[in-house]
Order: C-alpha cells, then sequence, then structure tokens
C-alpha cells in the first residue's frame, strides 16, 4: 500500500511532464518540413540502438543556435523575467495585507473572506481578462469616472500597454498568492506575538521579527505559484498589451501558429523550461542544506 501511495506521484510526473517534455525535445532537435506536422524527426526509435547511435554521431543543435542568432529571443526571455518579477512583487505588495487580514479577522468571518478571494474563479479567466478591456479602454469605466471626479482632464492610455499588463496579471494571479499565505498566517500561534510584545516589542517589531519569518513558507509559494505561469503568459499580453509588449509566450504562439516552425519553437519551450526549473532546483537544495543546518 505504501509503494503504490508513494508511486502515484512518479507515475503522475512521468505521464504528464516527463513524456510531453521528451516528446517537445525531440520536436526540438528535429528539421523543419513543408508537411503535416512540419518537422522532420531526426530521431528514428524504430532503427533501435543503431538508429539511436547514429542520431547522437549527427547531434546539432541547430535550433537552440538559431536562438542565439536572432535577438528577438533573448529580448523575449529578458523582458518576460522582467515583466514576470515586478508583477510578483505587486502581486505580493497587495496579497500579504489581504491575507494578513484574512487571517487576523474572527474565526466566524474567515470562510466567506475565503469565499470571496476564490470567488473569481467562478468565472472563465478569458472572459474576466476581457472585462478589463471595458474598464481600460480610453472610453471605458476607469476613465469616465476619473473624468467625473475632475482627476484628470483627458482621457488616459492604459489599455495596451505593459501598466494594462501588470493589472491584469495582478488581478488575475492574486488568489494564487493570498491563498498560500492565509494557510500559513491562519495556522500561526498567536501567543507567540503576545509574548513578544511581553519581551518589550512593538506590534511592528513582532510583525517583522516573528509574523514576516512565519509567512515565509506561504510566500515563497506564493510566489511561485504566480512567477512560474506568468512567465510562459500569453492571453494577458495579448489581450492588454499593446506592440511594445514582448513576452516569450507571444514569440511561442507566433512560430507554432504563424511560422509553424516547430522544431524552433519547440527550442524555445525546452529553453522557457529550463528557466523555470533552474531556480526551483536551487531553492528546495538551499531549503534542504538549512533543514540539515538545522538539525
Amino acid at each position: 500500500m505504501r509503494r503504490l501511495l508513494v508511486g502515484v506521484p512518479y507515475v503522475w510526473l512521468l505521464v504528464l511532464f516527463l513524456v510531453p517534455f521528451g516528446i517537445v525535445l525531440k520536436i526540438s532537435l528535429s528539421d523543419i518540413a513543408l508537411a503535416i506536422p512540419p518537422y522532420t524527426p531526426t530521431l528514428d526509435l524504430s532503427g533501435g540502438w543503431a538508429g539511436i547511435r547514429e542520431f547522437f554521431s549527427q547531434l546539432d543543435l541547430e535550433n537552440y543556435v538559431f536562438l542565439t542568432s536572432d535577438d528577438l529571443y533573448w529580448k523575449a526571455y529578458l523582458s518576460s523575467l522582467q515583466i514576470a518579477v515586478i508583477a510578483t512583487f505587486l502581486t505580493l505588495l497587495a496579497g500579504f495585507p489581504i491575507a494578513y487580514g484574512m487571517a487576523r479577522a474572527p474565526e466566524e468571518w474567515r470562510p466567506a473572506l475565503l469565499m470571496l478571494v476564490i470567488l473569481p474563479f467562478w468565472t472563465s479567466f478569458l472572459i474576466r481578462v476581457y472585462a478589463w478591456i471595458g474598464i481600460l479602454s480610453t472610453e471605458g469605466f476607469l476613465n469616465q469616472f476619473l473624468l467625473w471626479t475632475g482627476l484628470i482632464s483627458e482621457p488616459l492610455t492604459i489599455l495596451n500597454t505593459n501598466t494594462a499588463v501588470y493589472i491584469g496579471i495582478v488581478y488575475t494571479y492574486l488568489p494564487f498568492m493570498i491563498l498560500p499565505i492565509y494557510a500559513t498566517l491562519e495556522r500561526m500561534d498567536a501567543s507567540l506575538l503576545e509574548a513578544a510584545e511581553d519581551l518589550g516589542c512593538s506590534r511592528i517589531q513582532a510583525f517583522w521579527l516573528v509574523t514576516l519569518p512565519l509567512a515565509r513558507p506561504g510566500v515563497v509559494a506564493g510566489c511561485f505559484l504566480v512567477f512560474i505561469p506568468t512567465l510562459g503568459e500569453f492571453v494577458i499580453p495579448s489581450l492588454l498589451g499593446g506592440s511594445d509588449t514582448l513576452m516569450i509566450g507571444k514569440v511561442l504562439w507566433e512560430e507554432f501558429f504563424n511560422n509553424r516552425d516547430w522544431p524552433v519553437a519547440s527550442a524555445v519551450a525546452i529553453i522557457l523550461l529550463l528557466i523555470l526549473i533552474v531556480p526551483i532546483i536551487l531553492f528546495q537544495r538551499n531549503q534542504q542544506l538549512n533543514r540539515e543546518a538545522e538539525q
């Protein structure tokens, strides 16, 4: 029974991650062709070990080398990293106070507050992003409200800018930041804050010395849950961003569906996956070393 329980996550990982990863990696090492599908495999498994040896003897990384020759790709990676980091930071700034307020609210209120956070998931993601077009456009609700209050004299240009992308990302992924932080803070022993205040700490000092360190696992989990999907985001920059919004998700879509260059698109996807996996592995390694040091 124990082996079965342990084996289920590994089977899940094998079927839904390793197998698709192997397929994409194989396509990234193939040659483009005018066919369906639009590539010619260079690895023929039907040839057995002889075919595998021939593949490695003639292996070239032409598609990966091509990514370094065109500055569009590395600029898209850097731009995506910048947008993902800034959006994650903004989401943390907005999400932490909300999660903290929910954790400190009376216990009978917490289920209702949690429901309000989850409520946006009852509506389609695409519809929620489309709604921001009507809010942020020149004739949208936000500009009309600001003009009505007299705060501005002419409509602001928000839609089709990076600002609109940040707004869309923060709004969309805010629950993913709030929920893990709330789960961490909700389990925190309130007597620790009382002890810190009894020892002479002010409420602000108790927050920095007690609450924030204890909330770190939730903060890290929330940042990962926001950063990882944001880095490869396609829908939000396509609908809310402009021509200057360069993200690797849009480049990946154009390579697959406009240029029909599946090998290069697969190489772009593999590099993106490595960018995501390496920091996670380094973080887990650092956490393991810290646990070993504490023991």
